[in-house]
């Protein structure tokens, strides 16, 4: 019983966090800076959730470290992200072999 009441309390906090903004900004946002603001931080939450992630994944930080520079670097020369995804991890693979 208990845990329906965790998943109901779980579920109105989520509910509120999506609708406050809603609420309290009801009309268009006119401020270049805040519009902006709004823009990045979906994908600054995500890295901040996915980049330390990255780097404890495997167990080595050494083989972690050349995976993720590969992903950047496959990035970096025009790979799309399987691209980027399947390098980085074929050099975690070789990397951790090496090791």
């Amino acid at each position: 019983m208990r845990i329906f009441v965790y998943v109901l309390i779980m579920a109105g906090v989520t509910y509120l966090i999506r609708a406050l903004p809603f609420i309290l900004l009801r009309g268009e946002i006119k401020s270049v800076w805040l519009r902006s603001f709004f823009y990045y931080v979906p994908y600054a939450v995500l890295g901040a959730m996915t980049f330390p992630a990255i780097f404890f994944c495997t167990g080595s930080v050494v083989v972690s470290a050349i995976g993720c520079a590969a992903a950047i670097c496959t990035a970096f020369l025009g790979g799309g992200l399987v691209t980027a995804a399947v390098v980085s991890v074929a050099a975690v693979l070789l990397a951790g072999l090496v090791m």
